[in-house]
């Protein structure tokens, strides 16, 4: 095994971290998101569960600091040397007296870091208020301040070898989409088809394998497709249902979302002629969408297409997409809504989710696009129309 990208990547994105640092004032940052942790250095476990974090100085080289039995997954995924590797023991492990942030405030205190102008992410599922209170404690001189997204908004715009990567998973996105599409009928159990879609989209192709997506695929079948994000169940499908498939596709923690719709038996028109204003919204929204294009924009192409047909959708129909680790996929920077004035880069990578959660069923259709210097290309790669199964 080795890093999935070379060292000058990832030498590439430090710099772009510390000219970020040097603009908020900041000498060092405490990073708890793990997804830009493997950004930033390629460490990929599932070590997160406790306490973990990745320190980034202006004049000291990244230092991840996890779990004892987690550090050896930097010998294999990472260019980290044994320095930059720092392992809290065991005995820290969920004590109700004890905290591996003690140890890691420790660890911070000992080179130096107190006194210094302290940034850290505060909005993260992984970088908890307990862990940043004993930061803070082993480090009474230092100044903290909330760096909010700085390391994610360097993700925005995506190397060529990111995109590659997205790519792949897009690929593997399209398989697992054909195996809901193979495997949906009536009488077989949400359940039975959900385990055939994740075994797909972890097989990948022959030529390359994947990952478990950051966000779990989702079935919306019939009533529970009223809502946006509701679990599989066991119950069979039915005759006249309609189902939504939001699924997707990773590749070395690299995702691509894709959402399609799918009905049992005869359509009925309401789906026919929403499915076509969706279809044509999303053709609109390809149309708008280009480097130094704003957010809002994009999104008021859609609007206007939703307008002509009298539909209403309340929700942002998009955002950046990339490296994830569960419970999202999303960078947690743009999203496509009237309020977001944020100009495209080039090579950003988007998901475009256009659901349709209406009174007692809903349909989605989605793309990951890439935003080029004139125009956007659709990386998932599969038909748009509502699939019919006879019945």
């Amino acid at each position: 095994m080795a890093p999935p990208f070379s060292r000058d990547e990832y030498a590439d994105r430090l710099t772009r971290v510390r000219k970020a640092m040097e603009g908020r004032g900041l000498d060092v940052l405490v990073i708890g998101d793990p997804a830009n942790v493997n950004w930033l250095t390629g460490y990929d476990a599932w070590s997160f569960y406790t306490p973990q974090i990745m320190v980034v100085g202006l004049d000291c080289d990244p230092t991840w600091i996890g779990r004892e039995m987690d550090a050896g997954a930097a010998a294999f995924t990472t260019y980290l040397s044994d320095e930059q590797v720092i392992p809290f023991p065991e005995t820290l492990v969920q004590q109700p007296d004890a905290h591996p942030a003690q140890f890691m405030g420790d660890w911070m205190k000992s080179r130096g870091l107190d006194g210094k102008r302290v940034g850290y992410e505060s909005d993260v599922y992984f970088l908890s208020p307990a862990a940043v209170g004993h930061l803070k404690a082993r480090l009474p001189g230092s100044t903290w301040a909330d760096c909010g997204l700085l390391v994610s908004w360097q993700r925005l715009t995506k190397s060529p070898a990111e995109i590659a990567m997205l790519q792949k998973a897009s690929v593997i996105a399209g398989r697992a989409m054909q195996t809901a599409y193979d495997g949906v009928r009536p009488g077989v159990r949400q359940c039975d088809l959900m385990s055939e879609i994740v075994a797909a989209q972890i097989r990948g192709t022959p030529d390359f394998g994947g990952d478990m997506t950051a966000l779990h695929p989702l079935v919306l079948a019939g009533e529970a497709a009223s809502t946006a994000h509701p679990m599989w169940t066991d119950a069979p499908f039915e005759r006249d249902q309609t189902i939504a498939f939001e699924l997707g596709g990773c590749r070395k923690r690299y995702n691509a979302g894709l959402a399609r719709t799918v009905h049992i038996g005869e359509p009925p028109r309401t789906l026919l002629n929403t499915a076509k204003a969706v279809d044509e919204g999303m053709n609109e929204v390809l149309k708008a969408m280009k480097a130094g294009a704003q957010c809002c924009d994009v999104h008021a192409a859609w609007q206007t297409v939703l307008d002509q047909y009298g539909l209403e959708k309340k929700s942002r129909i998009g955002y950046s997409i990339g490296v994830g680790y569960a419970p999202d996929w999303g960078e947690h920077t743009i999203s496509f809504r009237p309020d977001d004035r944020t100009a495209l880069p080039e090579n950003a990578v988007v998901h475009i989710i256009l659901g349709m959660w209406m009174d007692g069923w809903g349909m989605e259709l989605s793309e990951t696009i890439h935003v080029r210097e004139n125009d956007a290309l659709c990386l998932t790669q599969f038909p748009r129309e509502v699939f019919i199964i006879d019945a």
